[in-house]
């Protein structure tokens, strides 16, 4: 084995994904897309808009809604106080319904009680639905008015954009803003702004809601940014101040199904036959690691099916690059191979499954460098040099058998506290053999902007399956790094040492694929700008499916 570098991992902000290019308005009657009248695009729109409810009824995509409470702060604009977790299975077969994998109620935002200091949100099906769909059962020219705009791309898509407003209040709330149709089928791909207060004088807070082309001519729900900074308490005079994301995924999760197999098994001819070891048989040492890696295997495909695990790809080849280089300076020689999976969860977390090392989206989006990275994985490669174990239990198929809703509750992953330790020491001796031996400031640098955030993002730390990087205050993993970084410096722009979520990694939320970001990399202006481990806002870089990839899609439906 050789040791590579991944130059993917420089130092990074990432601001946006995509520049949006507004064309000269123009009369819909002047677009490419044929002569069609203002009224007959929102006609179209609203038809295709029942049609995509109609569809979503096939899907329980998973979903996550990630929300941190601020305060103002004259330099860095704001900064997270506290924040707010919530994960489930959306089901809408039969009306709304969402089944949370945490012991929280579920989705969409509600302010439920003002507290002397604070206020907690909780989030309700039907405010959720609100989000992902423009209004459930009165979108139509008799309720609203549609005013035109202009035409504007977002990514590579041609939309028409146009103002929508109630014509009148009534008892139900109204979406209220405006609205983004892509110009060949009139599918509406986003909505930004809010509900129009009832008569009952509900308030509804202010979202900008996208969807993906993900499979043919489907356009479904994936992102939702919501922001509010001048939101009142009710009777009070303070204000709620708070950003959030929600994430759509695992529309197709399971893929292709088993039984669609067979149609394309041939049967071989007797004479074909697997010869290799044939004259040996495997020693006892060789079928405990069989059964260990059945365990392993088991679990890890437990996982994925529930829609937590991405599929093997790109990524975890990156992260074995950086496994490959500190099992080589440190001369480990690991049987079977050590393997890199990604959790597809914000919160920070990492963990083994056997000898493969799990490490969730979140963690990876905010680590600023490579030698940041290396110090989470050395960690998680001493637990599999040391031999702490996976329970073989999982082995027995059986084991894994539960809801989907349930596998935080049932599998057993986390460490105990000895194990942690041994692990922490073993850790930092691969990390001064390795390559990244004069960089381990960087590492200690990325700890210390996570213990000055920690103790007011106490969800974001919240491991589910693992074990907490951070807890009560203080950096629980490879704090002795730390002793080595230089000062934290929050309102220093040159000092990159976390970045915002969703800097590393794109989610497909079809199959759940993940990439790295293909992005050009800027570097912050203003402290402002920095936002380590926070939420920022989204401009997706909207795509219409070939017709390739459509009908390789189709056959995993």
């Amino acid at each position: 084995m050789k040791i590579r570098s991944i130059s993917i991992l420089a130092v990074a902000i990432v601001v946006c994904r995509v520049t949006v290019f507004t064309e000269l308005a123009q009369t819909p009657a002047e677009s490419d897309s044929g002569a069609v009248s203002a009224n007959q695009i929102v006609d179209r729109a609203i038809q295709r808009e029942r049609e995509i409810m109609r569809a979503l009824t096939k899907y329980t995509p998973m979903v996550e809604t990630y929300i941190q409470n601020l305060e103002s702060d004259h330099d860095l604009g704001a900064i997270p106080t506290n924040d707010k977790y919530f994960l489930a299975k959306l089901d809408l077969k039969h009306g709304l319904h969402d089944n949370s994998l945490l012991p929280a109620p579920g989705f969409a935002v509600k302010v439920k009680q003002l507290l002397a200091s604070t206020y907690s949100i909780q989030f309700l099906p039907r405010g959720f639905a609100s989000m992902i769909f423009i209004d459930e059962k009165n979108l139509d020219r008799t309720n609203y008015d549609f005013a035109y705009v202009r035409r504007e791309f977002l990514g590579q898509v041609r939309c028409f954009v146009f103002d929508v407003k109630p014509k009148t209040k009534t008892q139900d709330a109204r979406f209220i803003d405006r609205i983004w149709i892509e110009d060949q089928n009139f599918n509406i791909v986003r909505f930004d702004g809010t509900y129009a207060p009832s008569v009952g004088g509900h308030e509804y807070f202010h979202f900008d809601s996208w969807r993906e082309n993900l499979t043919q001519d489907l356009w479904l729900p994936t992102y939702i940014y919501t922001e509010e900074s001048d939101f009142p308490y009710f009777m009070s005079a303070r204000k709620l101040h708070f950003k959030g994301q929600t994430r759509l995924w695992g529309y197709n999760a399971a893929g292709v199904n088993p039984e669609q197999e067979l149609t394309g098994i041939s049967v071989e001819s007797d004479r074909v036959q697997d010869t290799a070891g044939a004259n040996e048989n495997p020693s006892p040492i060789q079928n405990l690691r069989t059964w260990e890696r059945q365990a392993e295997d088991n679990t890890l495909a437990r996982i994925q099916k529930a829609a937590l695990l991405a599929p093997e790809g790109p990524v975890d080849q990156v992260l074995g690059t950086v496994v490959n280089n500190l099992e080589v300076t440190n001369n480990l020689d690991i049987q079977p191979p050590v393997r890199a999976r990604v959790l597809m969860t914000t919160p920070l977390e990492s963990f083994t499954v056997g000898n493969t090392i799990v490490v969730s989206r979140g963690l990876i989006d905010v680590l600023p460098d490579e030698p940041s990275l290396a110090a989470i994985l050395a960690h998680e490669l001493a637990h599999i040099s040391l031999g702490h174990l996976l329970d073989t239990k999982y082995a027995f198929n059986d084991r894994l058998i539960f809801d989907d809703e349930q596998t935080f509750q049932w599998l057993e992953l986390k460490r105990d506290e000895k194990e942690e330790v041994e692990a922490d020491a073993k850790a930092a001796a691969f990390m001064k053999a390795s390559p990244y031996k004069d960089k381990l400031g960087n590492a200690g640098l990325f700890l210390r902007a996570l213990q000055n955030r920690g103790p007011k993002l106490l969800n974001l730390l919240s491991a589910h399956l693992g074990n907490m990087i951070a807890s009560g205050g203080k950096v629980r993993r490879m704090a002795e790094l730390m002793s080595g970084a230089p000062v934290l410096e929050t309102k220093k722009i040159e000092q990159i040492a976390a970045l915002p979520l969703g800097s590393r990694l794109h989610v497909d939320p079809w199959d759940d694929r993940i990439e790295l970001l293909q992005a050009k990399p800027l570097a912050p202006m203003f402290a402002r700008e920095k936002m380590p481990f926070e939420v920022s806002p989204v401009f997706l870089n909207l795509k219409r499916q070939s017709a390739s990839q459509s009908s390789a899609q189709a056959v995993t439906k």
